[in-house]
């Protein structure tokens, strides 16, 4: 299988570059829907890909660029811990950058992972077909937000869907409760939020992930095994960030 029509596949030469590339493209996408509709939405990821990424954007250059005061955040998935847990996906992004740049506190949108799950689960439902989330023009009420920020796990989940976990099947929630094989307890998105979003962006970094990024590009497709061969955006666009380590085994690059 080669990458779907209409995704785009760019190589960097590192984790570093890979970090300025997607820094520059929300910039930019940010900069695009607030003039347009005055408010720029983003569902951000956890895990360590994305940490260099985060502090790029805690640096002048993109403070003054991006207009945080129109940014809303939001989180496509979260541990069931409290904010200030060394585990958590808010914890980890307050930190790398949101405490550093002039964001409303109103706009940070997080999961409360330290709720009962089905509770903070349904919490977040509500509050993802509130504005911006749910755009005006947004279809069958599902949330279209700008940019959905993904990563890529070694056994092929994304945000937290796990391969064969109940969650890979569900098309009537937006948020729900799942768990991967020794993972605990998660809060995901599904994959109706993130396919209805204007823009899809995998971030993937390092040796250890080339394997999985040529299974989910070109190999067979077995979403339940592999769930990011699910991710197929409806009507916004699919852009795939990776170092020159992550791509070394996809076709042409000395793998595959």
């Amino acid at each position: 299988m080669s990458p779907a029509t209409g995704t785009a596949l760019e190589v960097l030469p590192d984790a570093a570059a890979v970090a300025r590339r997607g820094a520059d493209l929300l910039a930019a996408a940010a900069q695009e829907a607030a003039a347009a509709r005055g408010a720029f939405s983003v569902a951000l990821s956890g895990g360590a890909s994305p940490r260099p990424l985060y502090a790029m954007l805690a640096r002048q250059q993109f403070t003054q660029k991006i207009p945080w005061r129109r940014v809303h955040l939001y989180w496509g998935d979260e541990r069931c811990v409290p904010p200030d847990s060394e585990r958590s996906n808010y914890g980890m992004a307050r930190e790398a950058f949101i405490r550093h740049v002039p964001i409303p506190d109103e706009n940070v949108h997080r999961m409360r992972g330290e709720d009962d799950p089905d509770e903070a689960a349904r919490a977040y439902e509500r509050l993802l077909a509130q504005p911006p989330a749910l755009a005006a023009h947004s279809q069958a009420d599902l949330p279209v937000i700008d940019w959905v920020l993904l990563g890529l796990g070694l056994d092929g989940h994304t945000a937290s869907l796990f391969p064969h976990s109940p969650a890979l099947a569900v098309e009537d929630r937006l948020v729900v409760v799942n768990e991967g094989q020794g993972t605990g307890k998660r809060l995901t998105v599904t994959y109706p939020v993130i396919n209805a979003a204007r823009r899809v962006v995998f971030l993937v970094t390092g040796a250890a992930k080339a394997g999985m990024v040529a299974e989910v590009l070109e190999g067979p497709r077995a979403p339940e095994a592999v769930p990011a061969q699910a991710v197929a955006p409806v009507h916004g666009a699919l852009t795939w960030l990776l170092d020159e380590a992550a791509a070394g085994e996809l076709s042409g690059r000395g793998g595959g």
